[in-house]
């Protein structure tokens, strides 16, 4: 996890750490004070539910009623109502003075993102200036960071510009915290592109570093598919696409290369396939390049697809007598194994006639190994519905080992999904 960190800036804020770390407490501590203080109202609510209770009712009890985990609940069902809208101004007039720390509290911030979500242009602009001038400790803050998200959804241009202006001294420090990364993440899908291109910049200027690191390779994935900039975006995948073999094998940077293959183009993806298919039958024993590979199976074309699946089978060439069946140690290995099942998921009937000739003298050792018993099953099934299919006076399969299918032949997706299949996790760690 700590590749590249040392590129991606945030030194001598040694200050401004302790300032946000006193800044927090000293709210944690209102907060905790503010609970202490029974709220009588609050309670014979919570006790009685009433069932005519309403908004206007709580008038001079709303922060109390927004710390509490089931009075935020009523509040943002009551926003959600008819009136809603029209009671914003009335809500955020009683708890404006303590808007921030509302934004940081567990509860708390949910009301706040429904008065965004829900109120005026007039609402979302007091609420933004009710928060001006503490951006950067609400980005980095577990529940603060969610109603900057939620005010760059809904504010107009200039409000989203403004966030920024907080921000810009201290991006790469968001970057890197837990929670300010979905800050910028968020910048970077709702602010126009002009509006940030120095923020861009910033990035271009470590594109591998950020894509090896945990929440870094998030900022690169929404850099490809939200930048507008075409010289810009062209720039970061000229890095990436330079440095994909290391990526494919790198336990966040693999996440970008994924992201391209799902959502890129077809030449960014036959740039990756042309480095995955020289090596492919030794990287899909690996821990994070068979997830690259899974996800080429899946979204490339026809044409990549064929190129991936024949270098997993060896390019129907049998194996020398004497030498070990790279075939079966996928079968037998805890990532390969997924890789074999996509194959049987997504091949054309002729690669499945090699791939299942290939597995079956092994199906009965495949039982004995942890990961070999879903192929095994699974092979079995498709051997049974081949004969079958052949005893009805269906196709045959052709003897011995046919060739590569040639470029302009499609692949059936028939077969069906894998018995079993691993998570790919989200997007992005």
């Amino acid at each position: 996890a700590g590749r590249g960190r040392a590129d991606l800036g945030g030194g001598g804020a040694d200050g401004l750490d302790a300032a946000l770390l006193r800044g927090g407490m000293a709210a944690s501590a209102r907060m905790g004070e503010a609970r202490g203080a029974v709220d009588q109202l609050l309670e014979e609510f919570k006790v009685n539910k009433p069932a005519n209770f309403c908004l206007r009712d709580v008038s001079g009890h709303v922060f109390a009623f927004s710390l509490d985990q089931f009075g935020s609940r009523f509040i943002q069902q009551q926003l959600d109502g008819p009136d809603g809208a029209a009671s914003v101004p009335g809500l955020l007039s009683e708890v404006m003075p303590r808007l921030v720390e509302l934004s940081c509290d567990i509860f708390g911030n949910y009301v706040v993102q429904k008065a965004l979500d829900v109120g005026d242009a007039g609402a979302r602009a007091a609420v933004a200036s009710a928060l001006a001038g503490d951006m950067l400790s609400l980005s980095l803050n577990q529940y603060g960071c969610r109603v900057v998200q939620k005010a760059l959804q809904v504010l107009p241009e200039e409000g989203q510009v403004a966030i920024v202006s907080e921000l810009d001294s201290q991006v790469m420090r968001c970057v890197r915290d837990a929670n300010g990364n979905h800050v910028i993440q968020k910048v970077i899908e709702c602010v126009p592109t002009p509006r940030i291109t120095h923020i861009l910049d910033a990035f271009l200027a470590c594109i591998l570093p950020l894509s090896g690191h945990p929440f870094g390779c998030r900022i690169v994935q929404r850099i490809l598919e939200h930048c507008k900039d075409p010289m810009r975006r062209g720039a970061a995948l000229d890095e990436i696409l330079k440095g994909t073999h290391k990526l494919i094998l790198d336990q966040y940077g693999n996440y970008v290369i994924q992201q391209l293959l799902q959502c890129g183009s077809t030449p960014e993806r036959v740039h990756i396939v042309g480095v995955i298919a020289p090596g492919i039958q030794r990287l899909a024993l690996h821990k994070f390049a068979s997830n690259v590979i899974e996800k080429g199976l899946t979204y490339c074309d026809t044409r990549e697809r064929d190129t991936l699946i024949w270098g997993i089978l060896g390019h129907g060439r049998p194996v020398p007598e004497g030498e070990p069946d790279p075939l079966q140690a996928m079968m037998k290995d805890q990532f390969g194994n997924y890789v074999v099942q996509k194959v049987l998921a997504v091949a054309n009937p002729e690669q499945r006639d090699v791939l299942l000739s290939r597995m079956q003298p092994h199906l009965s050792a495949l039982k004995k190994y942890t990961y070999g018993k879903h192929i095994a099953a699974r092979a079995e099934k498709l051997l049974v519905a081949a004969g079958a299919q052949r005893g009805g006076g269906g196709a045959a399969g052709g003897g011995g080992a046919p060739s590569a299918p040639s470029s302009g032949e499609h692949a059936s997706t028939a077969g069906g999904e894998p018995l079993s299949s691993r998570g790919q996790g989200p997007s992005a760690p």
